[in-house]
Parts: C-alpha cells; structure tokens; sequence
C-alpha cells in the first residue's frame, strides 16, 4: 500500500501559523521542516527532496509566487515538490498564472488544519504513486532493453547475442559464471524473446530447497507419498509445461534428483514420488551454475551424462573485474533505478566514483555493484554522490582508494561475523537478502550463521 506520509517543507513569516501547522502535520507522520523566509526555504530545498512545498505567498523577502517560478526554471519536473500557495489575497491572475507553473491547489487564509492535512495526504500520495509508475515504466523498458542485462563491452555483447540466438531454439543451455554476473537476467532474455513467451517461466533455486524436499518440489508427488503429504502436489516441472524452467546452481543437485533430471532431458517424462503413471512434459531447461561442473564429472560428483545433456548451448558470463568498461554504464542505470525507486533526488555522481569502483575487483560482480549503489542511494543526503556515500559490504579485496571500507580487522573469522552481522542488520533480519547483499546463497549464509551460532 502506498505511503500517505511524506517530507513536507512549509514555508511562512507568521511565526506562530507556522508552529501550529507545523505541529499538526507532524502529529500526523510527517516529517516537516519549517522556515520563515524563502531564502532559508531555498536553502533546504538544496540541501535535500522534498514531497510537498507549502509557502505563503506573502514573505518578507520574496513573495511565494515568484518563488515557485524560480523553481519552475531550476528544477527538472520529476524533483520538483508537489506545491501549494497559502494566501489572504488571491486574486484571479496570481491563481492563473500559479497553476500555469505547476502549482497543486490554494489555501486560502484563514483555513482550518484539516484543510491543510487533507491537502497533505492527497499531495504526498498523488506523488508516490507517480513515482511508483515511472518506476514501474522504466521496469517495463528494461524488458524491451535485454531484460536488464546492461553493458556496453563486446563481452556482454556476444552474450546477448547468443541469447537471441538461443532463444529461437528450443535447446537445453548451461550458463556459467561467479555468483551475481546475472545468470538469472540471461535466463529471462531467453525466455522472453523466445516462441514460449506466453507461457510460463518457472525459476528454482536449487541450492535454497532442503535436499529432502528438492525431488518433490521439481516433480511433485501424490498424496501419501511420504510422511506429511497430506494432498497431492504439482511439480516445477509440471507447472512449467509449454514453457521454461530455469534451473539456478544446478551443482548442487544430490545423485538421485540429477538421475531425475537426466531422464527427463532425454525422455520428456517422469513420475512425481508415489506415483505410478508418468507425465510428460515439454519444457526447455535453462539451469546455471557457478560451479565447474566438469571438474565435478571428473571428481565424480556430478553425472557425466547429464552435464552432457546440459550443456548443449553453452553461455559463459564475464565476471565484472573483466569488463570494467562498463562499471559507469551500470552505476548511471543502477542510480537511476534506485532514485525512481525512492524517490531520492540524485542529480549526478562525482567523477571520483566511477573511477575507484572501477579499481574495486567486485568480488560478488553486477550484484555486488548494485548493492553498493543501492545503499549509496538510499542513504544519500545530498543530491551529488560522491566516495563517502559508498560502501563495501562483504568486501574480500581491499577497496580502492576513496573508499570507506567495513573490513577493519585483520582476524578472517572477526570480518566473517562482522559482515553477517551488518549485512543482516543492513536487510532487517530477512536472510535471503542478506545472502543476496554479500554476494553468498542462502545455503552457505546458513553455514556461517551456525558456524558463527548468529541468531
């Protein structure tokens, strides 16, 4: 549900009206900052975004009108506040010409509270679900655009072009590559320029599922199949039937399920647990790994078979370490992403960003930057970025120059917990986004919080 509370700026000379309006609005969750002449109003306004301006038109050292026409001609209209005129005096012209120039509506004094309060509301919700829609339309562009995938280096370029080229298939594709280059990205771009584009694409991630329930989750069973199966269940499999499933750290799977999955890439069909009849199915698999599973066919840990199967088409993704080229392509649609997102006003970032994040080895590659800018975005003060907005969270390489680092300590185990720590204090406790801040799978999260025993 939208948010009806807001940052609202009011600005009026009459030092008790101010007070009492100011009270009113806060009392009603809002965060309100006051001030009694335009030029300390112009000041705020550079110093932060706000949701909603309320001036008095008359004021000693320039009238609200012209004002609200400075701002008209300073700022873009997406950082513009919503904007209200309060006025003992409105003639017909000082209306016309302020909703010429974008004003919302007028309050004419004397008003009561209420007045102002429902205003308020109106204001600071009209302008969330504004922000909520170009957000949602940027969405929907990077759809159009590779689904996300951003970079303009020739390496993600051939990737992209052998996902269009994938796509026209129906073929099994492997894509390899460190945890957070965006295999899941390149999964979708295949799905979605594909003729299967209608139907659905259902996304597992393998690692994340218990090994004891993983079979039944990918093939489903029958009511009485095991203890606890109380009624019958369908597969991934089955409800991705006509169209894709995406297969995320396939290295993972335990011998009985890759025997599974090795015959239905080769057959079409299986049996969920308990049952006696087989279901065919016709579903291109796209799986991923970060592991090398050919070392796992030589260890023997994974099925030579399979592997085989599975890598029909495959799609290998450069880690960003390789492809610095495109750090400053990613931070402007990171920043831009976030700032919709928000609502935070992001008017440029400093030179001095982009190069020491393109000293920075990214350990936990695309998602990684993304995090960072994420945070740099949501905790921002100022309009301009610069390196003391960012951090590294999870870091396991020294951070470039310029930038604060949260590993302090020379102890290996003390940085562990400490990150953890952070990271789960940085995603209010939810371990899937914790895992996703540091780059890690929940499965691994899970190991160091019990080696670590963090509750």
């Amino acid at each position: 549900m939208t948010s009806s509370h807001g940052s609202i700026l009011l600005a009026d000379d009459e030092e008790k009206i101010l007070k009492r309006l100011g009270r009113a609005l806060r009392d009603e969750g809002h965060d309100v900052v006051e001030a009694t002449t335009i030029r300390e109003a112009q000041r705020h306004l550079g110093e932060r975004a706000f949701d909603l301006l309320v001036v008095d038109n008359v004021m000693p050292d320039m009238t609200g009108l012209e004002f609200i026409r400075e701002l008209s001609q300073t700022l873009a209209p997406a950082e513009r506040p919503q904007m209200v005129i309060m006025t003992a005096h409105g003639s017909t012209q000082i209306v016309r010409e302020a909703f010429k120039l974008g004003v919302e509506d007028f309050l004419e004094k004397p008003f009561e509270v209420d007045e102002l309060l429902a205003l308020a509301r109106r204001a600071v919700t009209s302008l969330r679900l504004q922000t909520e829609r170009q957000y949602l339309i940027s969405e929907r562009d990077a759809e159009f655009n590779h689904y996300g995938i951003v970079g303009r280096s020739r390496a993600m370029q051939e990737v992209i072009d052998r996902a269009d080229l994938v796509a026209q298939s129906k073929s099994t594709v492997l894509i390899t590559g460190e945890t957070g280059t965006g295999k899941e990205m390149v999964a979708r771009l295949i799905h979605h320029r594909s003729a299967q584009r209608e139907m659905p694409l259902i996304k597992v991630n393998c690692a994340a599922i218990p090994e004891t329930l993983l079979e039944s989750e990918l093939f489903g069973h029958v009511r009485g199949a095991f203890t606890g199966a109380t009624m019958t269940k369908r597969g991934k499999f089955a409800l991705a039937d006509g169209g894709s499933i995406f297969l995320d750290e396939i290295g993972t799977l335990n011998p009985s399920v890759q025997s599974k999955l090795l015959r239905v890439l080769q057959e079409r069909e299986f049996e969920p647990l308990g049952a006696e009849r087989t279901q065919r199915v016709d579903v291109r698999v796209i799986a991923a790994t970060n592991r090398d599973l050919k070392q796992m066919v030589s260890d023997g840990r994974f099925q030579e078979d399979l592997y085989y199967r599975l890598n029909v088409i495959p799609i290998p993704l450069p880690p960003l370490r390789e492809r610095p080229e495109d750090i400053p392509v990613l931070v402007d649609h990171f920043v831009e992403k976030h700032r919709q997102r928000t609502g935070k006003r992001i008017d440029r970032v400093d030179a001095g960003v982009v190069k020491a994040l393109e000293r920075y080895d990214w350990p936990g590659n695309v998602r990684e930057l993304e995090n960072t800018i994420e945070r740099a975005v949501v905790l921002a003060t100022d309009p301009v970025m610069t390196t003391a907005s960012i951090s590294l969270l999870g870091a396991t390489s020294a951070p470039p120059p310029g930038l604060p680092s949260l590993r302090l300590h020379q102890n290996l185990e003390w940085v562990e917990r400490e990150t953890i720590r952070r990271a789960l204090e940085q995603a209010g406790g939810v371990k899937k986004e914790a895992a996703e801040l540091m780059g890690i799978s929940q499965r691994a999260l899970s190991y160091y919080l019990a080696k670590y025993r963090i509750d």
